[in-house]
């Protein structure tokens, strides 16, 4: 390693002005070495390469200026300001401060010349900027100082731009003299038509004036897709390394237990789907191999996973392991629970649960049952992995809502759960269907099931959008609808009023309902209830007490009610689209053809139109998925900000999806060739790369 090399993957602390206090700063924004400063693109560009004289100046642009001090004055209306008056002989411009020093009143002497650059306003005396950049220019000095773009990069609290500008400056320096090391074989660089590494990271951080701005705001400039190609490379590797590594593992395998299946199945009261059953093959032979399974199962809202789930269970339980179902919180895994009671109790197995809301005397007997295996079945939430928690023999584990968890709580769970006999089989499940670009940036260490057709009988729900003012006309849909012995649903996003938000609450929801329908029995339910009060409000609308269930989207995932066929959303304007298909998977159960209204709010935005038109003109929950990822971004598809989807530092994953195949492609390559350059790439990409640099 060169000594440049050497610098370059040095701490912070070796520039220039970076001590201690600034380097532990500088951590906020992941920069811990020389080299991160490379990888830290600017998010905009601005053009100080040009001066616009004062006469031309027009309003919510961004420029640079220069011009002679004609006034400048301290005034006091309403707020203190100094006001700073220049002219350059073609028109004038007021530079304003409201918070400024003695100093700074000092350096505006009439006829100091000045040059600034910020956002031109209209203000109570013509145009002005408000705290623009500037710098007192001396006879010899030219107001344009450079020929490149003007780089604005991610910032923190403490850390301004003009810093990272020195900083990054800095670097770059160290980069005239020696690159990065050049990761990516010259032939593929070829074959892909991308820049050096070096060259892609000197244009990026100081583009000529003439670069194609437009195209690089956008992310797509040749130099930034060459750096987020090596980016999603090195998560997909570290992906696959976990995945290889799996292989070398050891679990139990379970080559009995068919004819316990084959009698579950014969005895449902429902055929299951020609999806499920190549599923069901899949996984009853992953789990007669001696290493762990890891499968992903998608299936679409209403397909039938659990019964899956259920199969594979009974598979386990018959081979004399024991199996855990997870789910992210209560509430989501009471419906499993609910389910695996009723079909697997005729057969000898009651599960066990185990939450972190438990009594004591309850949880004291989950444990035990847990750890003499008594207890073949186990239902819960992340409280299953928890210490404390001692399995008697674990085999199989599966992970409901599995968008909800990252590779790094994959792996605690797989750790967790290993025994003397090796590694538990995993299977996790999602009932957000992924598309298949970000299923492959996202779940490289997985194998793949998808139950890609609806159980036999099931018609699409019909689905209409509303605008608020004829609330009227859907409460006496949903009073036609319950007197005809249907059920419905009525969604809302809050549970009480909100200032901030203008979205129907939940609980005025409930009170205005309750008087509009005297005729109808409603209830209400919401993720701030009790859970045993919760479960009496949703176990009441199962059996048909209640009629109009007005609740949170906590029922996104969990009621299954056949004779719903109704569905309203308030506020539908305001919810991603998966979250709405979601939503609307809770009807269209039964045999009744079922209806889904999303009442929305006057007028509607562009993004929001599109939104509700995509639901309106399709059920497939994988076009529906596909637009959400391209409207709003996968950490939005995938239910919440706290996904388990990668972070990226450069790369996104809808911008960059067209990238993935030749990822692929370029990985098996690399991986036969130079698996040496495998583990460079790696550590260069990913924070922890340790666990990913080892098979």
């Amino acid at each position: 390693m060169t000594e440049e090399q050497d610098i370059l993957r040095s701490p912070l602390t070796v520039l220039n002005g970076v001590g201690p206090a600034l380097a532990e700063k500088l951590e906020r924004l992941g920069l811990y070495l020389v080299e991160d400063l490379l990888f830290l693109l600017p998010l905009r560009y601005e053009d100080r390469t040009q001066l616009v004289p004062l006469g031309a100046l027009e309003q919510g642009k961004r420029c640079l200026v220069t011009g002679e001090v004609l006034l400048a004055e301290t005034v006091y209306r309403g707020r203190r300001s100094l006001l700073v008056r220049v002219g350059d002989g073609t028109g004038q411009l007021t530079l304003r401060f409201f918070y400024f020093s003695r100093a700074q009143v000092a350096q505006f002497q009439t006829g100091a010349r000045v040059s600034c650059f910020g956002e031109v306003r209209r203000g109570p005396a013509g145009l002005e900027m408000i705290h623009p950049e500037y710098r007192l220019l001396s006879p010899d000095d030219d107001p344009v100082r450079s020929d490149a773009l003007t780089p604005y990069y991610p910032a923190t609290e403490g850390v301004q731009q003009g810093r990272l500008r020195n900083l990054t400056g800095q670097a770059l320096a160290h980069l005239e003299r020696q690159s990065p090391e050049e990761l990516l074989p010259a032939d593929i660089r070829g074959e892909l038509e991308m820049p050096t590494l070096g060259d892609a990271i000197r244009y990026l951080h100081r583009p000529p004036a003439d670069a194609d701005v437009e195209r690089m705001q956008r992310g797509t400039h040749p130099c930034q897709q060459r750096l987020a190609f090596e980016e999603l490379l090195a998560h997909y590797l570290s992906l696959k390394r976990l995945r290889a590594a799996a292989r070398t593992d050891s679990a139990i395998p379970m080559s009995g237990g068919e004819d316990q299946v084959a009698t579950f199945t014969a005895d449902l009261p429902f055929e299951l789907s020609g999806a499920q059953k190549r599923v069901v093959s899949e996984i009853l032979a992953d789990l007669e191999q001696p290493h762990p399974m890891m499968r992903l199962i998608q299936g679409d809202v209403g397909s039938g996973k659990t019964v899956v789930a259920a199969i594979a269970c009974i598979k386990a339980i018959a081979n004399g392991v024991q199996a855990a179902v997870m789910a992210p919180t209560e509430l989501l895994a009471e419906q499993p629970l609910a389910s695996c009671s009723g079909w697997l109790e005729p057969l000898g197995i009651r599960p066990a649960w185990l939450s972190g809301s438990q009594r004591v005397k309850a949880r004291r007997e989950s444990l035990e049952a847990i750890r003499s295996g008594s207890a073949g079945l186990v239902v819960g939430t992340h409280a299953l992995f928890q210490e404390g928690v001692e399995f008697h023999r674990l085999g199989l584990v599966i992970i409901d809502e599995q968008h909800r968890f990252g590779v790094d709580q994959r792996l605690a769970l797989r750790d967790k759960g290993r025994g003397s006999e090796g590694y538990p089989h995993q299977v996790v499940m999602t009932a957000t269907p992924i598309p298949r670009t970000l299923a492959m940036a996202a779940y490289a260490d997985l194998d793949t099931s998808v139950i890609d057709e609806l159980p036999p009988g099931r018609e699409p729900v019909a689905t209409i959008a509303v605008p608020d003012q004829r609330r009227s006309e859907v409460i006496e849909r949903v009073r036609t609808a319950c007197r005809n012995g249907q059920q419905a649903y009525w969604v809302c996003p809050l549970i009480e009023e909100s200032e901030v938000l203008d979205n129907q609450a939940a609980e005025a929801s409930f009170a205005m309902l309750t008087e509009a329908l005297p005729d109808i029995n409603v209830g209400l339910v919401h993720g701030r209830m009790k859970p045993a009060e919760k479960e009496r409000g949703m176990q009441a609308f199962k059996n048909g007490t209640i009629q109009l269930l007005v609740a949170t989207t906590v029922i996104e995932v969990g009621v299954d009610v056949p004779n719903a066929s109704l569905m309203i959303i308030e506020n539908a304007e305001r919810m991603g689209l998966s979250q709405l298909h979601q939503l609307r998977g809770r009807v269209g159960r039964g045999k009744v053809r079922s209806h889904c209204v999303l009442l929305y709010k006057s007028p509607l935005g562009r993004l929001a139109r599109e939104r509700l038109a995509v639901l309106r003109d399709t059920n497939d929950g994988f076009l529906v998925a596909q637009r959400d990822l391209e409207l709003r971004g996968p950490g939005d598809l995938m239910g919440t900000r706290q996904t388990g989807l990668p972070e990226y530092r450069i790369a996104d994953l809808v911008r960059d999806a067209a990238l993935m195949p030749r990822v692929q492609v370029v990985a098996e390559t690399l991986g036969r060739r130079e698996p040496g350059r495998v583990d460079a790439i790696i550590r260069r990409w990913l924070v922890d790369s340790d666990r990913y640099t080892r098979v």
